[in-house]
């Protein structure tokens, strides 16, 4: 059973749902396969023996169609209906897999594709000169028909590269790239982590960018994320790519550090330990000689700035949530980075081994200032949802790694709790029999007369 394709998550601004010039797509071919390309201008797009045809076509139109390649040109089809099937006395025990039950050979069927004879047409001719298919049972028929469509049909679907997408896409064709993080098992990760728009988040990702990016869909340019990283330069996220975020979104949104600039005693090379040195954006001489030495001194104090001021944002603290997945060891992450977490702040450390985790948990657990850490695997299975055969499918996925989970606070010994703090306010019980005395008794206090 698929899951919706069409969430939210996957775009960053509005009106995404249409295909632009310089988005990435991906492709549904015949056989199932997706397949990732970048529509750029006029460019030819190949599919193999499935056809080509020319990007722009595409441009302006909405996800999820279905096209068929004529000439190397495009045809919409219409979605198809998804009919009951009437199930007869037929069954497959009178085939004799042995006999030769088709007749035409690949020659003919070459010969039928290249003059163009739609694979409609060429589905049906082997149907009708296939000796044993009236002997099929209507699901067997049905199983037969899409084994064709998958070898001799040109066409494909656009799919929109959502978070969920994505995330599958890359799964299916190396999930090494990912850290093994399975689409359910990065829902679980973005739930845990209360990732919402107008959040502060830290992330350690050494995923390809799948953590930022989901994120990011989720914050949808509202919030900050604070990403840190092992590379000298802003890192290359390929996931980020497929997302077609707006430029202007992620630069507002998104930051990076590496691990040297995100000490607090980190000191820039080119600044000698004396300060008696010319800064790096100025001239040695003080003079500027051209225009571009002028433009690359302001480029350089730019990014000095745009430095600065994030390691001022991480030291700040106050982030929401702390999410890691990396190669590195987690706890000497965690370590490093649970000091700039708010109180009641989420801790999510994803990895593909549960001894690494179980570790990671053991310290947890002997520290008060993380509150009941917990470790969770996720489990999928897919369902094939049909009128009259619905089942769960046999290849299913072995894992999508672990999580670990945790909240940060704050250990003061000195603090109370708060049912302390009411039985410390709390005021003394007085006596109701006593008090009941005091207002049934006639006697008047001393110094007054009882009335008449």
């Amino acid at each position: 059973m698929e899951a919706n394709n069409g969430e939210a998550s996957g775009s960053s601004s509005k009106g995404q749902s249409r295909i632009q010039d310089g988005h990435n797509v991906l492709f549904r071919l015949p056989s199932g396969e997706l397949k990732s390309m970048k529509i750029t201008g006029n460019a030819t797009i190949s599919f193999g023996k499935y056809g080509s045809f020319n990007s722009s076509e595409l441009v302006g139109q909405p996800y999820g169609l279905t096209y068929e390649v004529v000439d190397k040109k495009l045809k919409a089809l219409p979605p198809k209906a998804m009919d009951e099937l009437e199930e007869t006395e037929a069954t497959n025990e009178l085939i004799d897999d042995g006999l030769i039950v088709q007749p035409l050979s690949t020659a003919e069927i070459e010969a039928l594709k290249s003059s163009g004879v739609p694979a409609s047409e060429i589905i049906k001719q082997q149907i009708e000169s296939h000796t044993n298919f009236a002997l099929k049972t209507e699901y067997s028929k049905e199983k037969y028909k899409k084994r064709k469509e998958a070898k001799y049909a040109k066409k494909f679907s656009t799919i929109e590269p959502t978070v969920f997408n994505v995330c599958e896409y890359w799964f299916n064709k190396d999930k090494g790239r990912i850290h093994d993080i399975r689409s359910d098992t990065l829902a679980q990760m973005m739930n845990l982590a209360n990732i919402r728009p107008g959040g502060k988040y830290l992330a350690v990702d050494d995923a390809s960018g799948l953590i930022a990016s989901s994120i990011l869909a989720r914050m949808d340019g509202h919030g900050r994320l604070l990403t840190i990283c092992d590379v000298d330069s802003p890192p290359a996220y390929p996931i980020l790519v497929h997302m077609n975020f707006d430029e202007d979104m992620i630069n507002s949104t998104l930051a990076s550090l590496n691990w040297a600039t995100a000490e607090e005693d980190y000191v820039p090379s080119t600044i000698s330990s004396l300060s008696s040195v010319v800064p790096p954006t100025e001239p040695q001489d003080g003079i500027i000689r051209s225009e571009r030495q002028k433009q690359r001194l302001n480029k350089r104090k730019n990014i000095q700035g745009t430095l600065a001021a994030t390691r001022e944002e991480l030291f700040a603290g106050e982030f929401d949530s702390l999410i890691i997945a990396s190669d590195y060891e987690p706890y000497s992450i965690l370590e490093r980075l649970a000091p700039y977490l708010s109180g009641s702040g989420s801790i999510v450390i994803h990895s593909p081994s549960i001894e690494v985790l179980s570790d990671v948990q053991a310290k947890l657990r002997a520290d008060p200032q993380y509150l009941g850490p917990s470790i969770t695997e996720g489990w999928l299975r897919r369902y094939q949802v049909l009128p009259g055969r619905t089942h769960p499918l046999m290849m299913v996925t072995g894992s999508g790694g672990y999580i670990l989970h945790a909240i940060k606070v704050f250990d003061d010994p000195s603090a109370n709790s708060v049912l302390a703090v009411k039985q410390k306010n709390k005021k003394p019980k007085v006596d109701n029999d006593e008090d009941a005395k005091m207002e049934g008794s006639s006697e008047p206090p001393a110094g007054e007369t009882k009335a008449e």
